[in-house]
């Protein structure tokens, strides 16, 4: 299955919720990701522009997406990002295509 890299910004109101009562968040987005048909594979809290970043498994696009969606809803975060993933070797696939291309770019001249 595909992989993503979920990251993103608490609003203040969530900030000051998780404050005054301390817990466990990878739980609720554990239950999330795997009802959608996906797998939180890890999740960690950030220190820089962004507050977590969560590594998940999921069967397609339309799933992370209706999950993106489902989250951003919610109102707890600011920002947020989605970004596919590609193991090295889907990389490699990618420098071989590219290397055995017919195609040629033009660059602004």
């Amino acid at each position: 299955m595909p992989h993503y890299m979920f990251q993103a910004r608490y609003t203040s109101d969530a900030m000051k919720a998780m404050m005054a009562n301390p817990h466990d968040r990878e739980a609720p987005a554990r239950a999330l990701i795997e009802a959608a048909g996906g797998k939180l594979l890890c999740m960690y809290f950030m220190m820089g522009q962004e507050d977590i970043v969560a590594i998940v498994e999921a069967p397609d696009d339309e799933t992370v997406g209706a999950v993106s969606m489902i989250i951003g809803a919610s109102g707890a975060f600011s920002t947020g990002a989605t970004t596919k993933l590609m193991t090295t070797a889907q990389a490699v696939t990618v420098m071989e295509k590219a290397q055995a291309g017919a195609a040629t770019y033009a660059p602004p001249s």
